[in-house]
């Protein structure tokens, strides 16, 4: 509430420089009478007129009465707020020239600014009250964004099986991420961190695990044949066929490159060297 207590001649003198030092016009404002003026007699016990004009606000309406104050200090004097009261809450919609700076770097200070103002229309009684900001559709352009962005991670985290880490949001932003995520099946998403660096991981139901590949395998298959190929070029590797003309297989050959007199286990020891490596990793956007 603004407030202001003046005296006149009369109540119409008092009330109007009250609504001059509010900034008001008369039409804006309420007013209560304290006390009537008196002519008194012979000049004797005269008195003014003493008013009291103030103007209630709502939670909305004070969160734009705080937002006009804000803007024209940032050089916006002239910005049009449209108010639209929601269950709850309400959003507010900046118009005017200009206002990419208002919003920001992917809304950091139209954020900040919806912040700011959430938190004066909370400073009057009653539950919380939830103030949205927005300029310029940008809050639309902007979901539809996150929405596109989720569900091409999500996708990906399906076929692939790897997880993505996304940048920081705020609860807003990550309710939307997380929203998306939802509608891709065989995804899944949460949240890791702590705010102001709150990130969400995009990341499969059932991630793939790892497998034998070449070059992996500790046993048989293509990995012991990439492993033991540089022993075979390098001489280590004989061919121990029978007479029969039967070639020994790769387990035969260990035992007798085990049994060669005067060999260390140091050559051996590049059986093992490789191990697994992780299959999945964060991607960091």
């Amino acid at each position: 509430m603004k407030e202001q207590i003046e005296t006149g001649k009369t109540v119409e003198q008092a009330i109007e420089a009250a609504c001059e030092k509010l900034g008001l016009s008369s039409d804006e404002v309420q007013y209560e009478v304290l006390e009537m003026p008196k002519k008194g007699f012979l000049g004797f016990g005269a008195s003014m007129a003493k008013v009291r004009v103030y103007k209630e606000y709502s939670k909305s309406a004070r969160a734009a009465e705080y937002l006009r104050e804000v803007l024209a200090a940032m050089g916006f004097p002239n910005v049009e707020i449209d108010i639209k009261e929601e269950e709850q809450g309400a959003l507010l919609t900046l118009s005017g020239d200009g206002l990419g700076v208002v919003i920001g770097r992917r809304g950091e200070t139209l954020d900040a600014l919806q912040y700011l103002s959430g938190l004066v229309a909370n400073k009057l009684e009653g539950d919380y009250f939830r103030i949205t900001l927005d300029s310029g559709n940008y809050r639309e352009k902007r979901e539809k964004t996150l929405e596109e962005l989720a569900k091409k991670l999500a996708n990906n985290a399906v076929r692939t099986g790897r997880s993505s880490t996304l940048e920081p949001m705020n609860p807003y932003e990550r309710r939307i991420i997380h929203a998306a995520v939802q509608q891709v099946p065989g995804a899944t998403s949460s949240s890791i961190g702590g705010e102001p660096n709150r990130r969400i991981v995009i990341s499969s139901t059932a991630p793939r695990k790892p497998s034998g590949g070449r070059g992996r395998s500790r046993d048989g298959g293509e990995g012991r044949r990439s492993r033991y190929g540089d022993r075979e070029r390098k001489g280590y590797w004989k061919d121990n066929q029978s007479a029969a003309g039967e070639e020994s297989t790769a387990v035969s050959d260990t035992k007798a490159e085990a049994q060669k007199p005067g060999e260390t286990g140091a050559a051996r020891a590049n059986i093992n060297e490789d191990r697994d490596k992780p299959l999945y990793s964060k991607i960091e956007l």
